[in-house]
């Protein structure tokens, strides 16, 4: 039996490179300028907020390392609460729900809300967490064309029980936003429940960085919004903000929060320190967007996103690789991303614009796609 399962394994993974779609952890020198993490405001990288989420922790006196539990048997505590207290004012919301990350949050919210008889229509360019999610549903589900609201309301009309809509504000690949006003509009015509997965506007859009809901004044209107810690935040959890009701729902249903242990302490206080962080360097976000207009002046080429995310089409995976060895090549931190996580054919570098880029680093990374597109 093991001869089997090792021949098995051995055929994926050879099948997997022929395909040229092999995957391996590669480590690049420490030296290249950053054009790839999520670390878009550089809270991340910052020894500034590191001190502070420190200090923070040590004031309070907890001297246990991990939670110890799920939220359910020992790992809910005080300070859990509070912080959930503190999100609820950030993202305006009526209640809010601590997850580890923001790929459970979608599980735990896509699995177990959306029911037998529902249905479930989720943007087909959205997150593999969101379709993972959706695989994990009872609901009859379906895809809808990228922002294409006219198809959505064809599979509306079509829709059986009660419909839901799975959506991402800021979309991690194209880097475009959805047309969250309309959207909205449509899902009250049809009675539809909007999941909005706010990764990749957290701390960028909307007061005290609360996403791009908040930002239009929706918040009241979306019933459940997932916020992500990871990507502008520069630390590590996530959390869905929703009415105590839905609330109440997902600790009793969603078994990704009812059987993952709970964040520990100096994660809860580096979430607070974050926003807190964010609240008194307000600038950062205007000065990111000074950066992303530096590279959409410089780019000779239109990518249609006016977020950090700046997708550079480079057809096939063998081509998106080699460019991003070039680039890498010139000093720049540039990968490439390869179907089957896009589609074939849509393959590109995925360049990411931070506000701690040097004016001079993102000119000369303009130029140097400038002049892969020319070759």
């Amino acid at each position: 039996m093991m001869d089997d399962f090792e021949t098995r394994i051995k055929q994926k993974l050879k099948a997997q490179d022929d395909n040229g779609q092999y995957r391996s952890l590669k480590l690049l020198p420490g030296n290249l300028l950053d054009f790839t993490s999520n670390d878009y405001l550089g809270l991340a990288r910052s020894p500034e907020l590191g001190r502070l989420i420190q200090a923070r922790f040590n004031s309070i006196g907890i001297t246990q390392n991990g939670s110890g539990g799920s939220r359910l048997l020992s790992g809910n505590t005080l300070l859990a609460e509070q912080t959930e207290q503190f999100l609820g004012s950030v993202f305006r919301a009526q209640s809010v729900l601590l997850f580890n990350s923001g790929y459970l949050a979608n599980l735990g919210v896509l699995s177990s809300l959306p029911g037998r008889g529902d249905t479930l229509l989720y943007d087909e360019l959205a997150h593999a967490s969101i379709k993972d999610g959706a695989r994990m549903s009872l609901a009859s589900r379906y895809s809808f064309r990228h922002n294409d609201l006219n198809d959505l309301e064809t599979k509306l009309k079509k829709s059986r029980g009660i419909p839901y809509i799975a959506v991402e504000s800021v979309y991690s690949m194209d880097g475009d936003e959805c047309p969250l006003q309309e959207l909205v509009g449509l899902s009250y015509k049809y009675n539809a429940v909007v999941i909005l997965d706010e990764a990749h506007s957290t701390g960028i859009h909307g007061e005290a960085g609360g996403g791009l809901a908040v930002s239009l004044g929706l918040e009241t209107q979306i019933p459940l919004r997932i916020l992500t810690f990871g990507k502008a935040m520069g630390i590590h959890g996530a959390c869905t903000a929703c009415s105590k009701d839905i609330r109440d729902y997902l600790i009793n249903f969603s078994r990704p929060f009812i059987y993952t242990t709970a964040l520990p302490a100096h994660s809860l206080v580096a979430i607070a320190s974050s926003f807190a962080y964010l609240h008194r360097n307000e600038a950062l976000r205007s000065k990111l967007k000074q950066k992303i207009e530096l590279f959409r002046h410089h780019y000779k080429q239109e990518t249609g996103s006016g977020s950090p995310i700046q997708p550079i089409l480079v057809q096939g995976n063998e081509n998106a690789r080699a460019a991003a060895v070039q680039l890498q090549s010139k000093g720049f931190d540039v990968r490439p991303v390869l179907s089957p996580t896009v589609r074939e054919g849509t393959e590109r570098l995925r360049i990411c614009i931070h506000a701690f880029n040097e004016d001079s680093g993102i000119a000369s990374l303009a130029a140097a796609l400038n002049q892969l597109h020319s070759d």
